[in-house]
């Protein structure tokens, strides 16, 4: 009979752990007692770090098998790791048998040890998770995922050799370098992976590198440079896969373990970077390190942006009277297309989802959010850099600032205008197809008006906005990046602005914490894993060896399509960097290089067609754009039963793709 403690682990029962566990046990002793077996890797002895992996494993299976007692139980957890200690110490003296050609080792067998106590500490934590959430699951878990994702990623770099497209050398004196690092046309690859404060941590160096302290040109020098396999994009399509899937074949684990999913995959990339790609490359720091901290800091600006937003603007009440209708619907959204482009496409989301979800109560349907996020989540905000993060990027690189409102308007007219004719087309037949109840409801249904309440919202949303600006102007007067300040600010205003929100405006808007908790959650693995992802994107130089031929990046017609093919799934504002180095070509994209080159014929048209691809195209999936997860998630917790990931990317190619084809046959076919 399974206990209450063994309910987590139904899916493998005792007789299954115990026929794994002989098996496994089986198969270590015969490896560890081989003749002359030798294991190579990047680090010293790595060895060792089999014998950590393979005894925490030893350990983990034996306290599954329920030998003494429930899995999750303290005794049963004990117990096995006091065997597998007497095993290990069994296991290195029984190496010194002659005739094997190995011998016992202290420091194995300490590396026995440490593998004993994570999987002990696992399951210990897993067992005060059960206690304290009355299942497997919570930030203890979250933790062993992560520890476990990190482990696997370690074991990787034996079996994931590395090479380098340079000859490895050893940076002197890098620690010492003067300014900020340099976003050169080999670096563009670490892009930003979020929301327009991507820029705020990485952009601003580029400009205090590219004019150096005394207003000389200057640049980082930086060590070898790994080729990244492309077997390492598959922590991120499989997190992918994840989100896609899972809902479908069982949503309640999903609910309940997706944060296990994001650290576990998150961990298995960083743990491969750390130990494999660490030659010293630049600051002082090895490539894989360097990469992390990058990542880490994009994350902390992304999620400060995003959630800072949402939760200001939990604050802040549109309260709009009267029913939804697909004339005042449209108007909505137009309105929004055109505020995107002055607080940002995250702003005009989180400011409007909540007033369009109220007025259309009764007759909102999934297609309602999936069009408000393509037009005001996304589309609408290709006018300004403000408008969406890709452009911001440019701005920072050198695109001058209303270089986007001279050469795109015609564009974002034909792509928002067909957005909004099919809204009112799609809306004006579900009005129809609820006739009969539109017609009860219009009797008693009070005129329209429209009223905003939250002074502290709104100012903690212009402020938030604002500290986009903070960073970047740190760095270019005061050569200052050490600390994400903006962020910083951010998070604070976020939470002085809940902490003085009126409670009747958050009870009205239904405000909770969960969305900004789902998608920083997910983004944090999808952050770690996309690093390979757009590392082999940018090695690649735009040309792409596919055995029988080779796909080429030089066309505007091949830019906008595969940018925006590419902005889907791998965030559009890191894709939008590499595509505009592709377009720039293999020069360094100094401000005045780039300035230079938007203002020539070729480089505006190549400029153009990267810039629609990667604003347009980020609708096509929930991870496109950082605010399309974020709607989502409002429109999850509000009973708004959205499509699942395939399901909204199919309605993206029924309704958005239209629109997309339309702007490529006027303007740059």
């Amino acid at each position: 009979m399974t206990t209450r403690e063994d309910r987590p682990f139904r899916l493998l029962s005792p007789l299954h752990a115990r026929i794994l566990f002989f098996v496994y046990a089986i198969a270590m002793a015969i490896g560890t007692h081989w003749p002359g077996i030798k294991i190579t890797g990047p680090m010293p002895n790595p060895d060792l770090l089999v014998h950590v992996a393979a005894f925490g494993a030893w350990t983990l299976l034996l306290v599954l098998c329920r030998f003494f007692g429930p899995a999750v139980s303290m005794r049963n957890v004990l117990i096995c790791a006091g065997i597998a200690v007497g095993y290990a110490v069994f296991d290195e003296v029984t190496q010194a048998i002659p005739g094997l050609n190995r011998h016992a080792a202290l420091q194995d067998f300490l590396a026995d040890v440490i593998g004993v106590g994570g999987a002990t500490i696992a399951a210990g934590l897993a067992s005060l998770s059960f206690r304290r959430f009355g299942g497997v699951h919570g930030p203890l878990v979250w933790i062993i995922s992560l520890v476990v994702g990190l482990l696997v990623g370690s074991l990787l770099t034996t079996a994931i050799p590395v090479e380098y497209a340079e000859p490895p050398i050893q940076i002197p004196g890098a620690d010492d370098h003067a300014g900020a690092l340099s976003r050169a046309a080999e670096g563009a690859a670490a892009g930003h992976a979020g929301e327009a404060e991507d820029v705020l941590e990485r952009e601003p160096t580029d400009r205090a590198v590219s004019a150096g302290h005394d207003g000389s040109v200057g640049h980082d020098e930086h060590g070898p440079r790994p080729i990244i396999p492309l077997v390492l994009c598959a922590p991120f399509i499989a997190l992918l896969l994840s989100i896609a899937l899972m809902p479908f074949i069982n949503a309640r684990a999903w609910h309940h373990h997706f944060p296990d999913f994001s650290f576990f995959l998150g961990g298995v990339t960083v743990g491969y970077y750390l130990i494999q790609f660490s030659l010293p490359y630049t600051h002082g720091l090895s490539y894989g390190v360097y990469q992390m901290v990058h990542v880490g800091r994009e994350y902390v600006a992304f999620i400060a942006l995003v959630g800072g937003l949402y939760v200001a603007s939990g604050g802040v009440l549109i309260d709009v009277r009267g029913r939804g209708r697909p004339a005042i619907n449209t108007l909505m959204l137009a309105v929004g297309a055109v505020i995107a482009n002055v607080v940002g496409t995250t702003g005009a989301s989180m400011l409007l989802i909540r007033p369009f979800m109220r007025l259309n109560a009764g007759r909102l349907r999934a297609i309602h959010i999936v069009l408000f996020i393509f037009i005001v989540s996304n589309c609408g905000g290709c006018l300004t850099p403000i408008g969406d993060p890709p452009l911001y990027l440019g701005y920072l690189k050198g695109v001058p600032f209303f270089w986007t409102l001279v050469h795109l308007v015609p564009m974002w007219a034909v792509c928002v205008g067909t957005l909004l004719l099919t809204f009112f087309v799609i809306d004006s037949f579900i009005e129809r197809s609820q006739a009969s109840e539109a017609d009860d409801a219009s009797a008693s249904a009070e005129p329209y008006s429209l009223r905003v309440r939250g002074a502290t919202g709104m100012v903690a949303l212009a402020v938030i906005i604002g500290a986009v600006f903070i960073d970047p102007f740190l760095a270019a007067r005061f050569g200052f990046d050490a600390v994400p300040v903006g962020p910083l600010v951010q998070i604070a205003v976020a939470a002085v602005a809940h902490w003085l929100a009126p409670r009747d405006i958050l009870d009205a808007n239904e405000f909770s914490f969960f969305p900004v908790k789902e998608v920083g959650l997910l983004f944090v693995g999808i952050f770690a894993t996309m690093a390979p992802a757009l590392g082999y994107l940018a090695q690649s130089g735009g040309h792409f060896d596919l055995g029988m031929t080779t796909l080429a990046f030089e066309s505007p017609t091949a830019l906008y399509f595969g940018t925006g093919a590419l902005s889907a799934f791998l965030d559009n504002a890191p894709t939008y960097v590499n595509f505009l180095q592709i377009a720039f070509g293999s020069g360094e994209m100094t401000p005045g290089a780039v300035l230079e080159f938007v203002h020539s014929p070729r480089g505006a048209e190549l400029t153009r067609a990267v810039s629609l691809g990667a604003v347009f195209f980020g609708a096509f999936t929930y991870i496109g754009n950082g605010p399309n997860f974020m709607v989502k998630a409002i429109a999850d917790e509000s009973g708004v039963r959205m499509p699942s990931f395939f399901g909204y990317s199919f309605r993206a190619m029924l309704f958005l793709a239209p629109a997309l084809v339309l702007v490529w046959v006027i303007f740059i076919r």
